[in-house]
């Protein structure tokens, strides 16, 4: 069997597997190994094959993984609506209290909203922010 069919059955099997998986690190790898079965059609020796495909699979997984670090910013366990389910909830505050609280019935409870600083509160409809504690920091709508 020639070597760039073995470099195109290792990508296909890499693809697959990153089809069940669905980690898109493995499609990177898997661009190394068909950057490995291109350099066996231009006739090129095994160990520059090897080098190729570990340089470019393992440089696009680099790449991808810095691109990714430097894109994603998760907001604060605090703020984050994976963490809490209650972040974007609506919730209706009747008057706010000289403090600077507000009592709500959320949930079948009742519960402290606080406004962010420098917000002049009013009464209505807010959307729960994130939860400082056991109080809800609310925005208005």
């Amino acid at each position: 069997m020639a070597e760039s069919t073995l470099w195109w059955l290792a990508t296909g099997g890499i693809i697959v597997a990153e089809l069940l998986t669905g980690t898109f690190y493995l499609l990177m790898l898997g661009v190394g190994c068909a950057a490995g079965a291109l350099a066996a059609h231009m006739g090129w020796g095994l160990t520059p094959q090897m080098v190729l495909a570990a340089l470019m699979g393992g440089g696009a997984v680099v790449i991808w993984h810095l691109r990714q670090m430097r894109n994603h910013q998760e907001a604060p366990a605090q703020a984050n609506v994976n963490v809490n389910l209650d972040i974007g909830e609506t919730v209706q505050i009747e008057a706010w209290n000289a403090d600077g609280t507000a009592d709500v019935h959320y949930r079948g409870a009742r519960w402290t909203a606080i406004h962010r600083t420098g917000v002049v509160p009013s009464a209505g409809p807010h959307r729960v922010a994130e939860l400082v504690g056991n109080r809800l920091l609310v925005d208005k709508f």
